[in-house]
């Protein structure tokens, strides 16, 4: 009995020297807020995805987009009115800046702007955004578009000056604050550009 439990004792050592790595791990990463620095997002991660309807709305030119035209390409897209003040100015250059910094990539994304109101400074918008993708929501498919979008207790998604990103399977997976940095944002669509098979 004693020679048995002598030669198990080996085998227990073994196991435990396997397994308590593992575990204190799965505690730090699961149990804990802590992350290692290198895997985290620059924007909030929208968990799980939202998938957006297909809808049809009209842009600032006239013609309607199509359905698809949240999928195929990866999409950055901002919410906010027409009469694009300050703020909105701000917050496109933002998108134009990380869409640029994408150089090759810039293929696989559009921007969007979904807009409520009227546009009301369409040369601004063809000398600095020429490539925007402006959509008006005031319509039925556009209000149950946005509704979609999640907000805070606070304020509509419209007014909240957030920054989204829409995959390519139309899915709301990231958004990010008003005062995000274009080089955050040019990073996470760089990583999601170089892991993603689609678009």
């Amino acid at each position: 009995m004693m020679t048995t439990e002598r030669n198990r004792k080996p085998f227990f050592i073994i196991l435990g020297l396997f397994f308590l790595p593992l575990a204190l791990a799965f505690m730090v990463y699961y149990g804990s807020n802590w992350r290692p620095s290198g895997s985290t997002n620059k924007g909030d991660l929208i968990n799980p995805a939202i998938p957006l309807p297909q809808v049809t709305l009209l842009t600032a030119e006239g013609p309607a987009t199509n359905a698809q035209f949240l999928r195929e390409d990866w999409s950055l897209v901002y919410l906010g009115q027409g009469n694009c003040d300050q703020a909105c100015k701000d917050i496109l250059l933002k998108t134009r800046q990380a869409f640029q910094l994408l150089g090759k990539d810039m293929t696989r994304i559009k921007r969007v702007f979904l807009y409520s109101g009227v546009i009301t400074e369409s040369a601004y918008f063809t000398s600095e955004h020429f490539d925007l993708v402006k959509a008006n929501i005031d319509d039925v498919q556009g209000q149950q578009l946005i509704s979609i979008f999640p907000d805070s207790a606070s304020t509509s998604a419209l007014n909240a000056g957030k920054i989204y990103i829409v995959d390519p399977l139309g899915n709301l997976m990231m958004s990010y604050e008003p005062d995000a940095d274009a080089r955050h944002i040019y990073q996470d669509l760089k990583k999601l550009l170089n892991l993603s098979h689609i678009g």
